[in-house]
């Protein structure tokens, strides 16, 4: 996979907008600002797609690649956006970084530890937050989540 995919993936109560441009995208965030929401929502319509009641846009295949059988699905992987949560053990493993090293995948790793292993770039680590907007009933609020980058290269 190569080039910049976009990702809009949302339901009745939360909205997400996602630019993918390399192999690894860290997104970290505080509590409660969406991340394991994010993880849920892929999976949610990976199992039951548009009856699940959550839409997702993307030109690639998007995934959530968790501890079950992980090794044996991510080499079956291929042109995938592969999300995976801070809770999947096997994330800080070589063997994990062995597999993704000629990978054929992009990856978005949900997560607030240092992935030592992996060569991802720090313009690549993206925050995620909340933009609260309103909709026409006031007793109803739809939450945005935007992506925002961590590293200011022109700070560095």
């Amino acid at each position: 996979m190569t080039g910049r995919y976009e990702i809009e993936i949302y339901n009745n109560r939360v909205h997400y907008f996602l630019t993918i441009k390399r192999n690894f995208t860290v997104l970290q965030g505080n509590s409660a600002t969406g991340k394991t929401e994010l993880i849920r929502l892929v999976q949610e319509h990976e199992a039951n797609g548009n009856s699940s009641g959550i839409t997702l846009i993307c030109e690639a295949k998007c995934t959530v690649l968790t501890t079950v059988d992980w090794e044996i699905r991510l080499q079956s992987l291929n042109g995938n956006i592969i999300f995976i949560d801070e809770t999947a053990a096997f994330l800080k493993t070589k063997r994990f970084a062995e597999l993704t090293k000629g990978s054929d995948n992009y990856f978005v790793l949900v997560t607030r530890d240092d992935l030592n292993m992996l060569p991802y770039s720090v313009d690549e680590i993206y925050g995620l937050r909340n933009v609260t907007g309103s909709q026409k009933y006031k007793t109803y609020k739809r939450v945005y989540n935007e992506m925002y980058r961590l590293y200011n290269p022109s700070v560095l």
